[in-house]
């Protein structure tokens, strides 16, 4: 496994040596400073902590505090397991790291969209649109009768929207600029600009 922490910064579209035309998600790679290591000794598995981002220790608590051996806490700390790179505590590691990779997966927080109803959030398609019909984008009916007379968990129902844990797999690497440290990946990802992602080597490619 092979990972880092990046910022989204937005999307553009780069043109390839055809002239075709390809939509990307620009991502940006902040210096990730290997944080701490875990062992199969002392944890009972292999990992590599990573964090990326400035905070002003007198933002953080002691106990978060104290995982930074050189004083200068991160803002996002994330763990990969069984981390392919050799790495030791206080390395810093770049988007080369993607070098030699193709494809990616993103895990980031989904935008928000607040309560929403049905038709909206699962895609109903709602009820007749001609006059009189008293049922346009209504949910309805969602229990049963004497049996078992309540509604079952997991009834699609209207309620909050977005800001969900999402992972978009096999997104195609299409540049690695390593001057900018940004990484340019084919199509969108979750979560609006300036939001943090973790990037990894897809697991299915």
């Amino acid at each position: 496994m092979l990972g880092l922490i990046g910022k989204k910064v937005g999307m553009t579209q780069v043109f390839d040596e055809k002239g075709r035309l390809t939509p990307v998600t620009v991502i940006k790679v902040e210096g990730n400073v290997v944080v701490a290591q875990r062992t199969e000794e002392a944890n009972g598995y292999n990992a590599a902590v990573l964090g990326s981002g400035e905070v002003k220790a007198s933002r953080t608590t002691k106990p978060y505090a104290g995982q930074f051996k050189d004083g200068n806490p991160k803002k996002t700390l994330v763990e990969f397991r069984d981390y392919e790179k050799e790495v030791n505590v206080g390395d810093v590691l770049g988007v080369d790291l993607f070098n030699d990779v193709m494809f990616v997966d993103v895990t980031g927080t989904s935008k928000g969209k607040g309560y929403q109803g049905a038709m909206k959030r699962y895609g109903f398609g709602g009820g007749r649109k001609t006059h009189g019909s008293k049922f346009h984008r209504d949910l309805g009916g969602t229990a049963m009768s004497s049996t078992p007379s309540r509604t079952l968990p997991g009834k699609k129902m209207a309620g909050h929207m977005g800001s969900e844990r999402v992972t978009v797999q096999n997104l195609r690497v299409v540049r690695v600029d390593q001057n900018l440290q940004v990484l340019m990946v084919k199509g969108a990802i979750p979560g609006p600009a300036q939001s943090t992602v973790v990037i990894r080597k897809a697991v299915k490619k």
